[in-house]
């Protein structure tokens, strides 16, 4: 996968579980030229995604077939000829499925067969992962971390659903020195599943994670065990027959896998404890409100507090829908060097302005035109005044839905 606008299409997928087994049967699906293979400590996991058609091949982890695939593309056997494969290439891509814990040997076994191209995670935290892969690859300017916001209450492959991403967050946290034709492909590779792309810089992901994932699996496992320990000291077993409606909603993630979940929180703990101290600061402050309001008759504090949270609540947006009459076209005059495209769409990120489409487009050996077909968020007038400022001469303009499905055709 050397040339820019080559697409992606040879994966491996290390850890077939939920996450891994999903995102090889969404990609399958997504293109006939896509060829996946699996890797999986589990045979069985192994072979229940070959029954479903969601990888062309797979092995355990120290079988040959697993370097065979990886480094030419080629499955034991000849398997697949009889799909018209007639080109196999090394792997365009190889992805990481597995917990944190995981990691470390299949980058070490990636690195001493010399392997070039991409290499990414769905990992649910990133500063030790990052730091492996550091330590650990070949070439670690040709990793991008990833991570999936998309989850289920089912856990392992038996959960696995293609449909899993359709809709959620894919957080890709590309650097300065990520080669500029990675993060394109990418893109295009997770939105052809369904995925929303956000790019984040790395030292901001685990903060963000702590706030929006971590912190609530701890108070939803907290509701939990509130509810059970009143029916211990009540002997209140009936309780659980009221929980209905709110209650099952909020504590849903609870019912994961508490393996997996032990080793999520361990990892990002300082972010975790820096968020709790600062919840435990606002249970506080609901109970001063409502001792107020119990003793003294004054619902003002408590009122506010409400108000303000349902404001707030009020202003997310239940399921993110882009207009599709207020597409955008922002055309961004660049030079052609190391870090160019990851400082644009970070810039476009942290304005809120979300990325549909990306594609480059080579004016000469030191200039290109840089093209992102945007949604209708964000600030676009302050993004276009901070890359003319950078020296990244820019337009943006309306798109027509009907120029929108032509630029995706």
């Amino acid at each position: 996968m050397s040339a820019m606008n080559q697409t992606i299409e040879n994966i491996t997928v290390i850890g077939l579980g939920l996450i891994g087994a999903s995102f090889a049967a969404a990609f399958t699906a997504s293109r006939s030229s896509a060829r996946v293979f699996g890797v999986d400590v589990s045979a069985d996991s192994v072979d229940k995604a070959k029954r479903e058609g969601w990888i062309c091949g797979g092995s355990t982890p120290e079988d040959s077939a697993f370097r065979e695939f990886v480094m030419t593309g080629n499955l034991p056997d000849g398997a697949g000829e009889a799909q018209g494969e007639a080109a196999f290439h090394i792997c365009d891509l190889v992805m990481l499925a597995v917990p944190v814990d995981a990691a470390e040997g299949y980058l070490k076994k990636l690195a001493a067969w010399g392997y070039p191209n991409i290499v990414t995670d769905t990992a649910s935290t990133k500063a030790r992962i990052v730091d492996m892969a550091e330590r650990n690859l070949l070439y670690p300017e040709r990793y991008i971390p990833g991570h999936p916001m998309a989850g289920s209450e089912k856990n392992g492959i038996n959960g696995a659903n293609p449909r899993l991403f359709a809709g959620a967050h894919w957080i890709l946290c590309p650097d300065s020195r990520t080669p500029e034709a990675y993060y394109p492909q990418m893109h295009e590779m997770l939105t052809g599943i369904g995925a929303r792309v956000i790019n984040m810089p790395r030292e901001d992901h685990d903060q963000a994670v702590a706030v929006v994932s971590h912190v609530p699996h701890i108070v939803a496992s907290s509701l939990v065990r509130l509810a059970y320990q009143h029916a211990e000291d009540e002997g209140d077993t009936g309780i659980f027959r009221l929980a209905a409606g709110g209650f099952k909603d909020s504590t849903r993630i609870a019912a994961g896998s508490p393996g997996l979940w032990s080793g999520i929180l361990t990892d990002n703990a300082d972010a975790i404890l820096t968020n709790l101290d600062r919840f435990q600061t606002i249970i506080g402050q609901f109970q001063e409100a409502l001792r107020a309001s119990r003793d003294e008759g004054d619902r003002t504090k408590l009122h506010r507090l409400l108000e303000k949270s349902s404001e707030v609540r009020k202003a997310v947006p239940a399921r993110w829908l882009p207009d599709t009459e207020r597409m955008y076209e922002a055309r961004i005059n660049m030079e052609n060097r190391p870090g160019s495209v990851a400082r644009i769409v970070s810039a476009a990120s942290e304005l809120g302005c979300n990325i549909q489409s990306i594609d480059i487009d080579h004016i000469t050996s030191s200039t290109a035109v840089l093209s992102l077909v945007l949604t209708d968020e964000g600030d676009r007038a302050q993004l276009k005044a901070s890359l003319d400022d950078w020296g990244y001469p820019t337009s943006i303009e309306p798109l027509s839905a009907k120029e929108y499905r032509h630029v995706d055709e």
